[in-house]
């Protein structure tokens, strides 16, 4: 492995903790906690668990294949094959790509709000802006790309932890009011707390990153599980926190579904104006390495998808000088440019959900798969079989209570995927296996 090749761990901590820690704080806390009210602290810790979990068998998949560069998609193709692997690798790679868009859209935002411009008519030119400079550092190669979300993630949580104790300073010179805990409560309930956890499972997402470098991670699959575990564990404590500090400043009752849920909290409170400042750059920040991990993310799995023999060859270009799949990064920011003009952000980020609780799910089962078959990794997550069963029940949980959108556009298009894998397999004349499942 070159130098130029490689990565350490904390910087593979800081690819995850980049692609989690974007809109999930700066952008979808508001409306987290409009949603559910003071539930939707529990609504974080309870998806941050989830996410903890399937971020264990992450890991253990990827120190067991440190070198395929799809995720989730590669495991379930190894396990059980091209069918289930070209659904979950298409799902899981829409799920990435749209969420370029998101993420980015709430870039364009805050740079118009900070601009004093229309965010009606300028969100969007900046959104592309964004996209297009964030394509040319992928295609600079993953080292390039790793290393500047590193610094950007530094800048970040800096620049969370001052909200957060200026928060608490205020609470505490004010005294703690527990009113704006227990203010429009009524109604919530078990409905909020699902509705919110949509909201919040596209928060936590980002994890995944990780999992599509694992060959390059200095010290191998178990620095990168362990990186996949440390960014999921330092963003549930950071979401919290943010959370919190939210409601601290701002009674629960008063959030809407708004962009902008720090800056009105700040506002709400008459902060000084340099912490207005302070909180717009740390979002133009968070959005900007959360997209940068995602179109990371996004591309190298797409390569994987192809270099699988899934899809067209053009996607099997690689330049390995850079370690970067170029077409792959082009044709993710092009879906994410384009995703960019189709309406409801709320429904898009919920259908991006979909395909994430789909691969999840698959992902539980690939631990169970390679661990009846001996399979013998440098990271083993723990509990074995509990952990993928609890796993299962609570990823079918959330993906019941999705909008209803969301999940028929994604049984929609597993049916549209099947239908196009068995067309594809026909018209290359390929050999069907036939199998007995019963003696």
């Amino acid at each position: 492995m070159s130098g130029l090749q490689s990565i350490s761990s904390k910087v593979a901590t800081a690819v995850g903790l980049g692609a989690i820690i974007g809109a999930g704080i700066f952008v979808l806390s508001g409306t987290a906690i409009a949603l559910a009210g003071t539930y939707a602290i529990l609504a974080f810790i309870l998806v941050g668990i989830v996410a903890l979990l399937v971020a264990f068998q992450l890991g253990e998949l990827g120190s067991l294949m440190p070198h395929v560069k799809g995720g989730a998609y590669s495991y379930a193709y190894k396990a059980f094959g091209s069918e289930l692997g070209f659904i979950t690798g298409i799902l899981l790679y829409f799920s990435f790509a749209t969420a370029i868009s998101v993420i980015a859209l709430g870039f364009g935002s805050y740079l118009a709000s900070l601009l004093g411009m229309s965010t009606a008519e300028f969100a969007i030119p900046f959104a592309i802006a964004l996209i297009l400079v964030l394509a040319v550092v992928n295609i600079l190669g993953i080292r390039k790309a790793a290393q500047a979300d590193f610094g950007l993630v530094l800048i970040k949580i800096a620049i969370l932890a001052v909200f957060i104790v200026f928060s608490f300073m205020i609470a505490t010179r004010a005294g703690f009011n527990l009113s704006h805990f227990t203010s429009g409560l009524s109604g919530k309930g078990l409905g909020g707390m699902f509705a919110a956890s949509v909201v919040i499972l596209f928060a936590y997402s980002g994890f995944q990153a990780i999992s599509t470098f694992t060959g390059r991670v200095i010290g191998g699959g178990t620095r990168a599980a362990k990186a996949i575990v440390y960014s999921v564990v330092i963003s549930m404590v950071l979401y919290v926190l943010v959370a919190i500090s939210l409601i601290l400043l701002v009674p629960a009752s008063s959030y809407t579904i708004t962009a902008n849920p720090l800056s009105f909290a700040l506002q709400s409170v008459n902060a000084p104006s340099w912490l207005f400042l302070l909180v717009n750059i740390g979002a133009l920040i968070a959005t900007t390495s959360a997209t940068l991990a995602m179109m990371l993310s996004a591309s190298r799995m797409l390569h994987q998808i192809s270099s699988d023999h899934l899809l067209p060859k053009i996607l099997r270009s690689f330049n390995k000088s850079r370690d970067v799949a170029v077409n792959c990064v082009i044709l993710s920011a092009v879906i994410g440019i384009i995703m960019l003009f189709a309406g409801n952000l709320f429904i898009i980020a919920a259908i991006s959900n979909f395909g994430l609780l789909f691969s999840y799910l698959i992902v539980s089962f690939c631990i169970v798969h390679f661990r009846r078959n001996k399979a013998n990794a440098e990271f083993r997550s723990p509990f074995y079989p509990y952990l993928p069963a609890v796993s299962v029940v609570a990823l079918f949980a959330l993906m019941i209570g999705m909008p209803r959108e969301a999940l028929l556009f994604g049984v929609m298009l597993i049916l549209a995927l099947i239908i196009m894998y068995y067309f594809l397999r026909e018209y290359e004349s390929k050999k069907i296996v036939r199998i007995k499942l019963f003696k």
